[in-house]
């Protein structure tokens, strides 16, 4: 079952606020600034700026990964379909 609850004026302010975490964390990891795994640290850099984020995303908006399959689902199909026409 589905609860219905009225949605919260904080949460496009958290939205934004746990993707600009997210892409702030991928620009990190991948720039090397940060490593994602160190002898001291274990996982944990890589936990913070990636797995936490994505996790907040999820808790605020659970229909985002199938929105997002959904989509490429479309643009696979447009793109098969399109590519055997020609």
């Amino acid at each position: 079952m589905r609860s219905s609850s009225l949605p919260s004026p904080h949460h496009p302010r958290l939205f934004a606020a746990a993707s600009t975490w997210l892409l702030g964390g991928g620009v990190l990891l991948l720039s090397t600034l940060v490593p994602a795994h160190t002898a001291l640290l274990g996982w944990t850099p890589a936990f913070w700026l990636l797995v936490a984020p994505l996790l907040v995303l999820l808790a605020l908006e659970p229909g985002l990964p199938r929105r997002w399959l959904a989509r490429r689902r479309l643009r696979v199909i447009h793109t098969v379909h399109g590519a055997a026409w020609r």
